[in-house]
């Protein structure tokens, strides 16, 4: 195990191009497991495979326990990978698929029967070792991949989208047992996914990122609960937060053109808004009290779409020229068309620079550095808990 450090890592593939990867700063402590999370081509696969010593790198540096490696084989890393697609040797049994890497590193076949012994059990794969990987299930192979990556020791355990070629229930399981695997071994890990529930599930800290740019580093709450922009605010959650364009009104009130939404302007609010005009106006469908009771504050609307979901239900609903999404109790039961009216829990609202993004902050806590195109300043540290 070791610490992994990124320095203005940056991967340019042509001139012509941006950047896939763009001058990232990002420190992973020895034993902390962190989700690099975000849409597809943000940068994250490319990021690990810097890692792994399967990409070149264009500039920045690549520190595993102090030491300089981006000029190192991949075998001289002290890295394991464990492939979205497997990788098995077809030829080869379990045991052999386990055992090639040790006996290339020029181990002794007592130990290599030792470790793989080892590693089987701690997998639960002892009943695997003799097949070839074409008898094996999808959640068997890739039990067997991450074993292959883990048998090494590495100081570093890279995964690239383990769960994605699985179905819902082998994804639940194969997560529950990353989870004990990495409690029980403590490597130091990282996940790449664009699964969010996966990311927030497994990981110490979540790196957001897009367009290869870091736009947050914080735990799985912080950076849902205070995501630093609006990127990071309409990316997690399922379903998204909803955001609208807002302006302040004259009257000393944040509205949302084309509907009565009006929140008053407070002194809290004031310091945030600035002397802006207009902002985004982000509040999470959770945040909603939808009812087919008018209380003081609430807006009416019209309710179009109704999900339901089992455990809760999604309900869509037309306020004025904006539509919302909101998640309400399985014991409540709407249809499409029905009148109802909505209220905001003002505590869950978010505000965003409609320029920058950036969400604005009163300073208990501060928006994480964000990188834009001319700065590059997204080094981003372990907040101070609260």
């Amino acid at each position: 195990m070791a610490e992994l450090i990124l320095k203005t890592l940056t991967k340019l593939y042509t001139q012509a191009q941006s950047p896939a990867v763009d001058q990232l700063n990002l420190s992973v402590r020895d034993g902390e497991f962190i989700a690099l999370l975000g849409p597809s081509g943000c940068g994250k696969s490319t990021t690990l495979r810097m890692v792994a010593g399967l990409e070149s790198v264009t500039s920045g540096e690549i520190r595993i326990g102090n030491k300089l490696v981006n000029d190192l084989h991949p075998k001289d890393r002290g890295v394991g990978l464990a492939f979205e697609n497997y990788a098995l040797y077809p030829p080869l049994k379990v045991r052999d698929n386990l055992a090639f890497n040790l006996r290339a590193h020029g181990l002794g076949a007592k130990e290599i029967n030792r470790r793989v012994d080892e590693i089987a059990r701690t997998l639960q794969i002892q009943e695997l070792l003799d097949l070839k990987p074409a008898a094996l299930s999808s959640g068997q192979k890739q039990r067997v991949n991450m074993a292959r990556a883990m048998v090494r020791r590495p100081s570093v355990l890279l995964l690239d989208e383990p769960l994605s070629h699985l179905d819902a229930r082998l994804r639940v399981e194969l997560r529950t047992e990353i989870k004990r695997l990495h409690a029980e071994q403590r490597f130091t890990t990282i996940i790449v996914t664009h699964d969010q529930l996966e990311a927030m599930a497994l990981a110490d800290r979540i790196a957001v990122m897009n367009e290869g740019v870091l736009q947050q580093f914080d735990t799985p709450l912080e950076v849902f609960n205070h995501p630093a922009n609006e990127f990071v605010a309409g990316f997690l959650g399922e379903p998204p937060m909803n955001i609208f364009r807002s302006v302040v009104a004259d009257a000393g009130r944040l509205v949302i053109p084309g509907t009565d939404f009006a929140l008053p302007i407070t002194p809290a609010v004031q310091k945030l808004v600035g002397s802006r005009k207009e902002l985004k106006l982000g509040i999470r469908p959770w945040g909603i009290r939808v009812s087919q009771t008018q209380t003081g504050g609430s807006v009416p609307g019209v309710v179009t779409v109704v999900e339901d979901l089992g455990d809760e239900t999604r309900v869509g609903v037309r306020y004025g020229e904006v539509l919302i999404m909101a998640s309400i109790p399985v014991t409540r039961r709407y249809r499409p068309g029905l009148p109802v009216f909505l209220q905001f829990n003002e505590e869950d609202l978010n505000l965003f620079d409609p320029t920058t993004g950036e969400r604005l902050s009163d300073g208990s806590y501060p928006p994480t550095p964000v990188t834009n195109q001319a700065g590059h300043n997204n080094e981003v540290q372990a907040p101070v808990p609260r």
